[in-house]
């Protein structure tokens, strides 16, 4: 009887849903759309950024080994365009006026002073052993440090600063190194060629692997589970809005005076909007699967992934729900409902990871994301996409979000039954 009344329910509320066809249109379609937008412009950005050249100011005042070394280091990049015809007063105003991202000028008689510098040094150190050589024998001064200057517009991103600085930085480091090998070098009258010697310490990424081929992160892998969490909460806005008309119209009070249990009705909103989940969630993977790889984006790979998905999506619908039952049982009006689920929403969706990674934020932001719902269904999603993570894995997960769930109904009962209370 109980199952009865469970399926009388679910009936009613998709009829419900029969009458919004515009609605229900808006939650599959919007969706898809944010998806597809989104993944186009984050890949389409990261290519231009991969295949185009910055322009840079490089003043060369040095004209000599050094600085040639520097400027073929720059070229070989293929990050940099160098522009070579400006002098240092004009290409700092071309920087700070936003002309330009940046600015190298290097300064006059840098190699000389270097190399006068390294062979000083490299005498008192071969002297100290008892080695002294006529050169050793006479004193230099040695010349003052020499500094490179860098001019960047106010506006850049200091990340990007931090990267040229550490670029120039190691390029600066490997040239005095050559130097000061080839200093020895001639100190001692050794003929291995020590300036050409490797690095005893390399750095090498090892990244997970399935077969033969790197399995490395890209913007679908993010777009697909973050976007399709997106779609998934904003059925509060509509699951909100069908509570507050039934307040308004009397189907609230004639479900609470009808022989079947209130708690049977929101069980029946659950399992219909819970379809709605899963629907909107397949859509987005098959759009993922069929579509993106016709657009020149990578294909979502589910490849044994797809059941542990479908559970994670299953329980994010539960808190989705949740939410929206409680927002709708809370609502008096529309108007209280629907911009209030859509901000929340949003404001969910920022502080959850979905649009900026959580580990970009401040640091008490960090904190305040692992209150999220949305924050936990996006690192269930990743725990299988990119960490290979079993139901095991996603355990904690998907108990959080099931506990919201069962807070907010429990919520929003408690609360119903103290509204309406004799």
């Amino acid at each position: 009887m109980l199952l009865y009344k469970l399926w009388r329910s679910f009936i009613k509320e998709v009829l419900l849903l029969k009458r919004d066809i515009g609605g229900i249109v808006i939650i599959f379609v919007m969706p898809l759309l944010l998806i597809i937008t989104i993944t186009l412009i984050q890949d389409s950005t990261f290519k231009n950024l991969e295949g185009s050249k910055i322009p840079i100011v490089f003043v060369d005042n040095d004209q000599s080994e050094v600085s040639k070394s520097i400027k073929q280091e720059l070229e070989r990049s293929k990050s940099f365009e160098l522009l070579t015809n400006f002098n240092e007063s004009a290409a700092q105003k071309a920087v700070f006026s936003g002309d330009y991202q940046m600015a190298i000028v290097i300064p006059e008689h840098l190699t000389k002073d270097i190399n006068s510098n390294i062979d000083s040094k490299v005498q008192a150190i071969v002297s100290s052993f008892g080695l002294e050589t006529d050169s050793a024998k006479v004193k230099k001064e040695i010349p003052k440090s020499k500094e490179i200057h860098l001019y960047f517009d106010p506006a850049t991103n200091i990340g990007f600063k931090n990267n040229v600085m550490n670029s120039i930085n190691k390029m600066v480091f490997e040239i005095e190194n050559k130097k000061i090998y080839k200093a020895f070098q001639d100190q001692l009258g050794t003929t291995e060629d020590l300036s050409k010697n490797k690095s005893l310490i390399g750095f090498k990424e090892i990244t997970p692997k399935k077969g033969k081929t790197d399995v490395l992160p890209n913007s679908v892998q993010h777009n697909v589970p973050a976007w399709a969490l997106f779609a998934i909460f904003f059925i509060v806005v509509p699951l909100s809005i069908n509570l507050v008309k039934e307040k308004s119209q009397g189907t609230s009070v004639r479900a609470r005076i009808s022989p079947t249990p209130y708690f049977i009705h929101i069980l029946g909103k659950t399992f219909t909007y819970l379809i709605i989940c899963v629907i909107q969630f397949l859509l987005m993977v098959a759009v993922g699967i069929y579509l993106f790889p016709y657009m020149d984006l990578p294909q979502f790979d589910v490849t044994g992934k797809m059941f542990q998905m479908i559970v994670v999506t299953i329980f994010a619908g539960l808190a989705a729900i949740g939410f929206g039952v409680l927002l709708g049982t809370v609502a008096d009006t529309q108007e209280q409902s629907a911009p209030f689920g859509a901000t929340s929403v949003v404001v969910l969706a920022a502080i959850g990871g979905i649009w900026v990674p959580v580990f970009l934020m401040p640091e008490f932001m960090q904190t305040i994301a692992g209150f999220s719902p949305m924050n936990w269904g996006l690192n269930a999603y990743y725990d299988i996409i990119l960490r290979n993570s079993g139901i095991a894995g996603i355990a904690k997960e998907i108990i959080f979000l099931f506990l919201f769930y069962v807070a907010m109904v429990g919520i929003s009962l408690f609360y119903e039954r103290k509204q309406n209370a004799v």
